[in-house]
């Protein structure tokens, strides 16, 4: 663990630092409180820290709320070397922001027992920080393929919607559905279906953009949103996905598995502004449109003509064996 020590006394500043030295810490020793806080400050400071009370340009104290400032950090445990002894001076450092203090002069094994203290409860605060990252993950992931789960890629194509009719460029919706899927899990099991899922979703993510969109949209398919995309190509992207998909088998526990997909494409600009659900019921017609002509193929959802007067209805598509 890396510790930094701020004190403007050069032999007590040696003393401390051949100390943890010997007990196994990584040291950075320095004079003044300014130092110490440009050192504490940045993400990958050190972050258990011995300060001083009284120093050039900055004070230990002064170091503690400096530290404080940062919202977005990891936490800092600081300790206030000092040879004050009243309780106002001791409440004062604390309220400032250290954790901990000793009085001058102390004793090397009461300081080092304070810091492995100060190690148990930077250890909490990491595994609760873990356990928060978990959680935000599962919360908007799908547990099976790590894909954006069907809340969150519903919301980034509503965001991403928005932007394009700001912005005047064209956003393309694929519904991507894997062809015969429930024949694959009536054949192979479901161990095996979950394998094939997993890697179609390898597939999809690797073969769009770092900044479009993959996700979940519930059983065996899939929305990819592509961002800014040209309408020239968009046929042609959604092919390049089409062919990643069918290539090659799926490579699973049992051995190899054929997969193709079929796609349902609708570029936004050909449709202005309309409601996300009816864009998406649109590139689910398409998708349908696709299995009807045979499966793994792309089929564009293509606005119909109506008098300028009525608007496109909003309809239920037909449910039909995919």
């Amino acid at each position: 663990m890396r510790i930094l020590i701020a004190d403007d006394e050069l032999m007590s500043r040696r003393l401390l630092q051949k100390t943890l030295e010997r007990a196994g810490y990584e040291v950075a020793a320095v004079e003044n409180g300014r130092i110490a806080a440009d050192l504490l400050c940045p993400r990958d400071g050190p972050r258990l820290a011995l300060l001083d009370w009284v120093m050039p340009e900055l004070d230990g104290p002064g170091v503690c709320r400096e530290v404080r400032k940062r919202k977005e950090q990891s936490y800092v445990y600081m300790v206030l070397l000092t040879s004050k002894e009243s309780k106002e001076d001791v409440v004062a450092g604390l309220e400032s922001g250290a954790d901990d203090y000793l009085t001058k002069p102390f004793d090397a094994e009461e300081l080092k027992a304070r810091l492995r203290t100060g190690l148990r409860i930077l250890s909490l605060e990491d595994r609760l920080v873990e356990a928060r990252e978990q959680m935000r993950f599962q919360a908007t992931h799908d547990g099976l393929t790590v894909l954006w789960n069907r809340g969150v890629i519903l919301d980034l194509l509503g965001r991403e919607l928005a932007r394009s009719m700001r912005e005047g460029v064209c956003t393309a919706i694929l519904l991507c559905d894997l062809d015969h899927f429930k024949d694959v899990n009536d054949t192979y099991g479901h161990p095996a279906g979950d394998e094939v899922l997993k890697e179609t979703a390898k597939r999809l993510v690797s073969s769009v953009r770092s900044y479009d969109f993959v996700g979940r949209y519930g059983g065996e398919e899939f929305l990819v949103v592509l961002n800014n995309c040209n309408p020239a190509f968009g046929f042609a992207r959604a092919e390049e996905i089409r062919k990643a998909i069918a290539l090659r088998p799926a490579q699973t526990s049992i051995g190899p598995i054929p997969i193709t997909m079929s796609l349902g494409l609708l570029l936004s600009q050909d449709w202005g502004r309309r409601p996300v659900q009816e864009l998406l019921q649109e590139a689910d017609n398409a998708l349908y449109a696709a299995k009807a002509a045979g499966r793994n193929c792309v089929k564009v959802a293509t606005p119909k003509v109506f008098p300028e007067h009525r608007t496109t209805p909003f309809r239920e598509p037909a449910k039909t064996s995919r």
